[in-house]
């Protein structure tokens, strides 16, 4: 794929938007000579702080995309296809963001799993989140899936660390593999996951562990209900929203 390569001109706070994209500019195929993207980078993620995080196990130590040296591994096991540009960076493909730099663990695809519970049927229906402690946001439990890990397996030890419920012994339903809208993707980096879904006929105990700061049973007759009840606490984490819709046809 060939395009022009977008020139960072400074660092910009986490949750800044970027510079606007045009609908008519978003796809890389399309010339835009003028695109400056703003730089989210943390200053974990930059080169002096990188070294910390990569101790901590969470980051790859590559400063740039340019220093990754198996971008054709990562390109045959993406969840979906990428290209890269005349500069050796991996292009989201969803096309132009308005940001650059990462603000993930890897450059391109960071692969995670995510795992649905649900107890019960119909209106007595419960959903296990956990209130994530970074933004404060209740969420399903996952995480990133480690190398040489199968996504079904990343679920349910995500599941187990962040919750408590061991469903090691259960066999999940799959259902969706593909691009997440995460606040943290940019134009280099961004999160694919797979959502798969469990099913227990009744609520099992749930105790917050990792990085959860609660872990807890929702009722969830309908998606607008959980969304009501989660105002007031928080709100749901939105790319999680899509999600949660998709698994309650499952569950009636």
């Amino acid at each position: 794929m060939r395009t022009e390569e977008p020139t960072a001109t400074e660092y910009l706070p986490l949750d800044h938007p970027g510079v606007p994209v045009p609908a008519a500019l978003r796809a890389w195929s399309v010339p835009w000579p003028a695109y400056a993207p703003g730089d989210i980078t943390p200053p974990e993620l930059r080169p002096d702080g990188l070294p910390v995080s990569v101790a901590e196990g969470w980051a790859e130590p590559y400063p740039t995309p340019a220093d990754v040296p198996n971008w054709s591994d990562r390109i045959d096991r993406a969840l979906v296809p990428f290209g890269m540009d005349r500069q050796r960076r991996p292009l989201n493909p969803t096309g132009r963001t308005g940001r650059c730099g990462r603000n993930l663990g890897a450059w391109g695809e960071n692969q995670a799993a995510d795992p649905i519970v649900i107890a019960g049927e119909g209106a007595s229906r419960r959903i296990l989140l956990i209130r994530r402690a970074d933004i404060e946001a209740w969420a399903i439990p996952g995480g990133m899936v480690e190398p040489g890990e199968y996504a079904t397996k990343t679920a349910a030890r995500e599941l187990r660390e962040e919750s408590g419920v061991d469903l090691t012994e259960h066999t999940p339903v799959v259902l969706s593999a593909g691009y997440v809208e995460d606040w943290r993707n940019t134009d280099h980096a961004w999160v694919c996951s797979t959502v798969v879904l469990y099913r227990l006929p009744a609520q099992v105990a749930a105790t917050a562990g990792d990085d959860a700061a609660d872990a807890a049973w929702w009722p969830v007759p309908d998606l607008s209900f959980l969304l009501n009840a989660l105002a007031a606490h928080g709100g749901l984490y939105s790319a999680h929203t899509r999600f949660i819709a998709n698994a309650l046809p499952y569950t009636r």
